[in-house]
């Protein structure tokens, strides 16, 4: 005969296991977006090319170059925020001195500021009015001839947010 205090034991046993399961499929999810092999698109910016990562998603906003060691040159990240406003990016886990670019919803060039790695204190704009954000290798866009004033491409980074399954709408970003 089976005690009851053993049946409860199982039981408990069952749901817990149950759970954890659960809990782990959630976070493979997560995991499996933003531990695959980088997707880079090729954008303009006035008269240069480079080739970046599109980060558009809240997880891989967070997660952005964290634990990277080394970025080819002319190569980067570029974050889509739904809504323009006022940004600031930080350098958590971040290994790689970086430039730090903002750019208004029509693609303006407004800000270059560099970021240490390891810094938590972030790089502010002091633009209310940002949308796009690029991070290059420090110094890159010098080498790269890009400047205040130049511009994004925003039919590339529409097509780009397609190619990715995402809405050029939700982004204010029409065709």
């Amino acid at each position: 005969m089976i005690k009851p205090k053993t049946i409860l034991n199982y039981h408990f046993l069952f749901i817990l296991l149950f759970a954890l399961s659960s809990c782990e499929g959630k976070s493979q999810g997560v995991s499996e977006r933003i531990n695959v092999k980088p997707q880079f698109f090729t954008f303009h910016i006035g008269e240069q090319t480079i080739k970046v990562e599109l980060s558009v998603l809240p997880e891989e906003r967070q997660k952005g170059l964290m634990f990277r060691e080394n970025m080819e040159p002319g190569t980067g990240m570029l974050f889509v925020f739904e809504q323009a406003s006022a940004q600031k990016f930080w350098m958590k886990n971040t290994r790689i001195p970086l430039d730090i670019a903002y750019f208004s919803p029509d693609g303006k060039l407004k800000e270059i500021h560099a970021a240490k790695p390891f810094d938590l204190n972030g790089v502010q704009s002091r633009s209310k009015n940002i949308q796009f954000v690029l991070e290059l290798n420090l110094h890159d866009f010098r080498k790269q001839k890009i400047k205040i004033g130049d511009r994004l491409n925003l039919t590339e980074i529409r097509e780009a947010l397609i190619k990715k399954g995402l809405n050029p709408n939700d982004y204010k970003l029409a065709l």
